[in-house]
């Protein structure tokens, strides 16, 4: 299989590195990815400054590109000039730190996904909890074993997984949970400090406390559970098109 492999933590980040080590050995495997850590930007892309890729060493013989941009840069790139043929799949991480509930809006290792998914091919985004443990070798052979599952499923256009893991050792994983996106864990903590010139500045500094809804991405990683959520590119509410269209605007 034709796997481009992405993230927003960097080509250096050993998220992406145990991903990659765990796919190349039965997959022809691109990693595109940026050159530096580029979290939180969630599907930005480029557009007033020039993008640029480079070689960059793997290790051993292999090689991987650094881009200057996004993770949707990365994708984008990818298809247009670093990839020979389209990809048969796109996996985005593995991240540090889990995108769930709400922060899935915020994220550019899910924003990498799903500028896959827009281009219509299968997408995988994968994170892990930050915690003491995050045991980036055993996700990423979870990720490889479970591939052919993923593309038998033939999710419809604009589908992708997003798969989050608990940050603890793979064998203490208590099983797969698939979940809804949470609707919590929206950062929005301020940490308000002066600088030397009594002027205001500000840290995100947290997120809001509340319990995870049963059923949910959240909830299933409370649990050591690993969340498999599907998401759709499609942003329409599709249960509002009747109540907006009786307002006769």
């Amino acid at each position: 299989m034709k796997i481009l492999v992405t993230n927003d933590d960097g080509y250096q980040a050993p998220g992406i590195r145990a991903l990659f080590n765990a796919l190349n050995s039965d997959h022809e495997v691109t990693l595109a990815a940026p050159d530096r850590e580029k979290s939180a930007v969630g599907h930005g892309i480029t557009l007033h400054t020039p993008l640029k890729h480079q070689k960059v060493r793997l290790g051993h013989n292999n090689f991987g590109h650094a881009v200057t941009g996004n993770p949707a840069d990365c994708v984008k790139l990818a298809l247009f000039d670093i990839c020979d043929q389209i990809p048969d799949l796109v996996i985005s991480g593995i991240n540090a730190g889990s995108n769930t509930g709400l922060n899935i809006n915020y994220s550019g290792t899910v924003g990498a996904a799903r500028e896959a998914a827009i281009n219509k091919i299968p997408a995988i985004a994968v994170s892990i909890q930050y915690g003491e443990t995050m045991d980036f070798q055993g996700i990423a052979a979870y990720t490889a074993s479970i591939l052919d599952k993923a593309m038998d499923l033939n999710l419809p256009p604009g589908v992708f997984l997003n798969i989050n893991a608990p940050a603890i050792s793979f064998d203490r994983i208590a099983g797969t949970k698939v979940t809804a996106q949470a609707d919590n864990n929206l950062i929005n903590v301020f940490d308000r400090r002066l600088n030397p010139r009594d002027l205001t500045y500000y840290w995100y500094a947290g997120m809001e406390q509340a319990v995870p809804c049963e059923g949910s991405d959240n909830s299933a990683l409370l649990k050591n559970y690993i969340s498999i959520t599907p998401l759709q590119c499609d942003m329409t509410a599709h249960a509002a098109i009747d109540v907006v269209a009786k307002a006769d605007f």
